[in-house]
C-alpha cells in the first residue's frame, strides 16, 4: 500500500505518533483526551469526530483535530477508514429516533466505516451496566449473562454485539460497562440539584444497590484499555462503593450540607416519579471491579463516592 494511504505515512518509526480517534467527544471524551495528551502518557495525535460545527473550535482549543461526520449518516464517515491506530467510542445510541427500537445503527455505521481499510490496533467502547438488568442486589462480574430490561439497555447490547463482531476481524476490542458517572466539575455530575428539589428515594426495605465511577477514573480506564486491553474483553468500570441508592443520597446530602431526601414506599414512587428515574430504581446490582484492577491495573483516584463528593463540599 502506498505510504500516503497508511495512517503513519513514510516517517521512520521513531518519529511516528499513534493517532487516537475519539468518537463522542463530550465531557468524558475531553477528559480522556486530557489523559492521553498528558506529558507523562504515550505520545499521540488526538482526533475527534463531531457532527456539530459549533464544537470544532472547542475541540481545536483542547488540542484535538476535529473531523466532521455524523454517525447517523454512513456516507459522512468514509474518511475514518484507516485514519487511526486506536479508537475510543463514547457515542450513545440515539434515544430520540424511535425507529431504531432495540438496535444501535450508530455503532453499526462506525464499525462498518472503520473496517474499510487498515483496522485500528485497538478499540474501546463505553457501554452501560444496565445491560445486566435487575440482579436483585447480587454481586455481578463480567461473566454474567446480560438481561436488559429497557430499550435503552437493549440498544447497548446491540452495540456490544457490533463491537465484538468488529473484534473478530483482528482489532483488540474492549467493552467498558459503565454505571453512574459523577464529578464535581461535570454538568449534572453531583446529586445537588436533585437534593435541592427534594426528590424522594425508596425506603430502606425497598431500596436498590447503585454503582458509580468518577469521570476522571473513567477517562483513565479508557486510556488504559487502549493499550492494556486483551482481545474481546469486557470490564466493569466502577469504584469500590457498596451503597444502596438512598444511602448514597444521604451521604451526598451530609457532605453538601443539605437535607436528606424524603423516603417513600415503592408503591408511592411508582405513582409519582418519572419513568426514567423509576427505571434506575427497578434494578439492583453490586458490580465486581476486580478485572478492571487486575488486567488494566487501574488504581482508582476516587475509590469511594465519598472521595469525589467531598471535593464538591469545598466548592460550595
Amino acid at each position: 500500500m502506498p505510504s500516503n494511504q497508511t495512517p503513519l505515512g513514510a516517517l521512520p518509526s521513531r518519529f511516528r505518533r499513534q493517532r487516537v480517534l475519539i468518537v463522542g467527544c463530550g465531557d468524558v471524551g475531553l477528559r480522556t483526551a486530557g489523559v492521553l495528551g498528558a506529558p507523562t502518557s504515550q505520545r499521540v495525535r488526538l482526533l475527534a469526530l463531531t457532527s456539530s460545527l459549533e464544537r470544532v473550535r472547542l475541540l481545536r482549543a483542547c488540542g484535538l483535530t476535529p473531523l466532521v461526520g455524523d454517525l447517523d449518516d454512513p456516507g459522512s464517515l468514509s474518511r475514518l477508514a484507516g485514519i487511526a491506530h486506536r479508537v475510543v467510542h463514547l457515542a450513545p445510541p440515539d434515544a430520540e429516533r424511535r425507529k431504531t427500537g432495540e438496535t444501535d445503527p450508530r455503532t453499526r455505521n462506525l464499525m462498518r466505516a472503520l473496517r474499510k481499510r487498515t483496522l485500528p490496533q485497538s478499540l474501546v467502547y463505553a457501554s452501560t451496566t444496565g445491560v445486566y438488568g435487575d440482579c436483585q442486589g447480587e454481586r455481578v462480574s463480567e461473566t454474567r449473562t446480560v438481561q436488559p430490561h429497557t430499550p435503552r439497555a437493549m440498544r447497548r447490547v446491540d452495540a456490544e454485539a457490533w463491537v465484538r463482531l468488529f473484534g473478530r476481524s483482528g482489532s483488540v476490542t474492549s467493552i467498558l460497562r459503565v454505571p453512574g458517572i459523577y464529578a464535581q466539575d461535570r454538568e449534572g455530575g453531583t446529586p445537588r440539584e436533585r437534593l435541592i428539589k427534594r426528590t424522594p428515594v425508596l425506603q430502606p426495605q425497598d431500596d436498590v444497590y447503585t454503582n458509580h465511577i468518577h469521570a476522571n477514573d473513567l477517562a483513565r480506564a479508557c486510556m488504559l484499555a487502549l493499550w492494556r486491553g486483551k482481545p474481546q474483553r469486557t470490564f466493569n468500570v466502577c469504584d469500590d462503593t457498596d451503597l444502596k441508592m438512598g444511602d448514597y443520597f444521604d451521604l451526598a446530602a451530609d457532605l453538601m450540607g443539605l437535607q436528606r431526601p424524603p423516603r417513600v414506599a415503592r408503591s408511592e414512587a411508582d405513582q409519582s416519579l418519572p419513568l426514567m428515574l423509576l427505571s434506575f430504581m427497578n434494578e439492583s446490582r453490586r458490580l465486581d471491579n476486580g478485572r478492571l484492577k487486575r488486567e488494566l491495573r487501574l488504581k482508582l483516584n476516587y475509590p469511594h463516592v465519598r472521595d469525589g463528593l467531598a471535593l464538591q463540599k469545598q466548592l460550595l
